[in-house]
């Protein structure tokens, strides 16, 4: 399939998919499902679809994370005890068989709930009412490390709106936060994949510069120059978007 995409499908898949990264990186996200979504449209075999997805949501996810940082959003101290469970909560998800349909259908229904409750939010959520305990970040990383191994996707998806409508942190460094928690968990599944024999498809050595240059223009302006507002109905979008991808796959 990888042969025939080379020749035929190509472009139309690089058009989307730096369209895909450019919107995701705007919130700190690798585009994970929005790559899966594309892929399965075009009739891609699973197979070669979840390597390409991981290898390119760790590149997207990791210059998100440059650029967020750098401008001084990163918040390490919500980072840390998130990833020291979801890593390998990950790993071990990533092994059991893929959820059925009716788990996804939930799983969608519970992305377009966020993605409502972010774009008619205002700026509420930008005011904090209290820090997140340990214990609390701890369970919540085991969770979403597990969900996200289980479906093959880095989970930020679901992190970045828990953090802004708990009001932990606002939506600046909720995305720096979650392009870290996204490249650790990609990285343990893409870690997983390869260990149990699996390899990565030639075509995403050429879709790889595609979604860089993408994810730099989406992460420059997420990070510096994107209100909170627009950012906000950006990370909607990606929501929509990401239950899109459940509900037709």
């Amino acid at each position: 399939m990888c042969d025939i995409l080379s020749i035929i499908q190509l472009p139309v898949l690089c058009c989307a998919f730096f369209l895909a990264a450019a919107l995701y990186a705007s919130v700190g996200h690798g585009g994970a499902s929005a790559y899966l979504a594309v892929m399965g449209f075009m009739g891609m075999a699973p197979v070669e679809m979840k390597p390409i997805a991981l290898t390119l949501n760790i590149a997207v996810s990791l210059l998100a994370l440059v650029m967020f940082a750098r401008a001084q959003h990163f918040r390490a101290r919500l980072f840390w005890p998130l990833a020291a469970a979801s890593v390998p909560a990950a790993f071990i998800g990533g092994w059991l068989q893929s959820p059925d349909p009716i788990f996804k259908i939930i799983v969608a229904a519970t992305l377009v709930c966020g993605a409502w409750r972010l774009a008619f939010s205002g700026n509420t959520a930008e005011t904090l009412t209290r820090e997140p305990q340990w214990p609390t970040l701890l369970v919540l990383g085991l969770s979403l490390g597990f969900l996200s191994g289980l479906i093959g996707i880095g989970g930020g998806i679901f992190l970045t709106p828990l953090l802004i409508l708990f009001r932990w942190t606002p939506a600046k460094p909720a995305a720096a936060v979650s392009a870290a928690f996204i490249l650790a968990n990609s990285l343990a599944g893409l870690s997983g994949f390869i260990v149990k024999g699996g390899a990565i498809p030639p075509v995403t050595w050429q879709l790889l510069p595609v979604v860089m240059i993408g994810g730099w223009l989406g992460s420059s302006w997420g990070s510096k120059r994107a209100g909170v507002p627009a950012l906000k109905r950006s990370l909607a979008v990606v929501l929509l978007v990401a239950a899109a991808k459940f509900v037709t796959i």
